[in-house]
């Protein structure tokens, strides 16, 4: 094997793909205020990266790459679609045809990067598994530059990286670039995926590193959700490490923490105790979308991303909100009970997947990923709300347990195997 003698493109596959899932990351946030602008850097920025990744996929195919799939639990991607099915549907229906189109288009876009994504990762750990592509250390780097820069931000420029709340009481990271809680589960995420090689005894002190600026990013959104995602990630990684020596130390870290958790938890805002009880005004919010709202359209929704006849859903006792803080209400409001079953059902195949299709190996990977973008789900956008990287995050689970490359080969494929080996001297 001569790695010098592939093509730029296969030298340099981890940057890349690191590069292309970052910059698509980035696609999610705003970077000014105006709603016209962002949305021209949004749509170039998502669909430059679905370019990218295709035009790498096709590349491979043409070095002489195997493009036999094998699906192994196939049906959480046959209900993925019929809830996008459901959601084209809806535009029949939507109280805002051009803004549930919006939102189908964008999250139907994402759902074809990964697709293909997944599909470049495997073919290079397959053929080229001296490169060992480790999607730990992908979505990890991914994540990084993005948090280095919000840390950069916030010494620099705080009138744009921080936003003020509750009528000016209460500063957060995120500024109008992004929501400070949708900004805590990226560092979150960010925070585990240098968790895990922690506490496998792999490369300490980069690691620690590394993890530090994540989490000093997710305590600066303050974030409850985010938080509690981090901490129950941390539990079952420390839980689950060979390592005593590193055990013990994460186990004093994570008692040295806990009462600076429960002050950024419980006693983060006047409210306290109450405040949290009642989930910061959610669960009011909740009952008069369950009491007032999907009654008038039980069964379909106000179509794909919508919550109301109008823009806001207020209820007799409730604030005005445009979006219901929880993916479950969210996707039973825009698609009514049939979109919720629907759904619903794909969660449980996805998680049905990981215990009966996923290497024992890779698990942990899955409850890294999975619990922070879940918990985010019950206070925020989450996996079936409007479009944000969560969404992403769930889809590459989604295909990272269904889609494969099969092991056993025809004599035809041996043969062009064979060829494609002799040809890159590998």
């Amino acid at each position: 094997m001569r790695p010098n003698k592939l093509p730029f493109i296969l030298r340099n596959i981890q940057f890349i793909l690191i590069a292309i899932l970052s910059i698509k990351i980035a696609g999610y946030f705003s970077i000014v205020e105006d709603r016209t602008i962002n949305q021209v850097y949004k749509t170039i920025v998502r669909l430059g990266m679905s370019g990218s990744i295709l035009l790498i996929y096709f590349k491979l195919i043409r070095y002489g790459c195997s493009t036999r799939v094998v699906y192994k639990g196939i049906f959480s991607v046959v209900f993925y679609l019929f809830y996008l099915v459901l959601g084209f549907a809806s535009i029949g229906w939507s109280s805002n045809p051009q803004y549930s189109a919006l939102q189908l288009l964008m999250t139907g876009e994402s759902f074809l990067f990964m697709f293909f994504y997944i599909r470049v990762f495997q073919l290079v750990n397959f053929h080229f598994d001296w490169l060992k592509l480790n999607p730990v250390k992908l979505i990890g780097l991914a994540v990084l530059p993005i948090i280095i820069s919000f840390i950069i931000g916030n010494f620099l420029l705080p009138d744009i990286f921080w936003r003020t709340m509750r009528g000016g009481e209460e500063s957060r990271l995120g500024g109008y670039l992004m929501n400070p809680n949708e900004l805590g589960m990226l560092a979150g995420i960010g925070a585990v995926m240098f968790l895990m090689p922690l506490v496998q005894g792999r490369k300490v002190y980069w690691n620690v590193l590394k993890m530090v600026l994540c989490a000093y990013v997710l305590l600066l959104t303050s974030s409850r959700s985010s938080v509690i995602g981090f901490a129950i990630v941390s539990v079952l990684l420390v839980l689950n490490s060979s390592h005593q020596k590193i055990k013990l130390y994460l186990i004093g870290v994570i008692i040295i923490a806990i009462p600076v958790l429960i002050k950024l938890i419980v006693f983060k805002d006047e409210g306290g105790l109450d405040e949290v009880m009642s989930m910061t005004g959610r669960l009011p919010f909740w009952k008069a979308l369950l009491n007032e709202g999907i009654v008038k359209e039980p069964f379909l929704g106000y179509g794909f991303m919508r919550i109301n006849y109008t823009d806001y859903f207020q209820g007799l006792n409730t604030y005005p909100g445009k979006m219901t803080h929880n993916t479950f209400m969210q996707v039973l409001m825009n698609l009514g009970f049939v979109g919720l079953v629907v759904a619903l059902f794909q969660l449980i195949l996805t998680i049905r997947n990981y215990f009966v299709h996923l290497a024992k190996e890779h698990k942990l990977f899955f409850v890294a990923l999975f619990i922070p973008i879940i918990v985010n789900s019950i206070t925020e956008f989450g996996i079936f709300g409007e479009s944000n990287y969560g969404i992403l995050f769930y889809q590459f689970l989604i295909f990272y347990l269904v889609v494969s490359i099969p092991e056993k080969r025809s004599t035809k494929e041996k043969i062009l195997q064979k060829i494609f080996k002799k040809r890159w001297n590998c």
